[in-house]
């Protein structure tokens, strides 16, 4: 059997059911029911050096130094 033959059949059935127990896995790693905290401090991490909310004055500022 030539490469590209032997090389297509993989591709067509064990690469692809490779494929689709890996997206099953992750689809269970994302949902599973202990990731909800991990998910929660990612989500909120740009802000976590924030002190306090931005003010008109230094938004303003901030678009005259571009």
């Amino acid at each position: 059997m030539e490469t590209y033959t032997w090389l297509r059949t993989f591709a067509d059935s064990w690469h692809l059911l490779f494929m689709f127990l890996f997206f099953i896995g992750m689809v269970f790693f994302v949902f599973r029911p202990g990731s909800r905290k991990m998910h929660d401090e990612t989500s909120s991490m740009i802000f976590r050096n924030d002190d306090r909310p931005a003010r008109h004055s230094d938004k303003a500022r901030t678009e005259e130094s571009r």
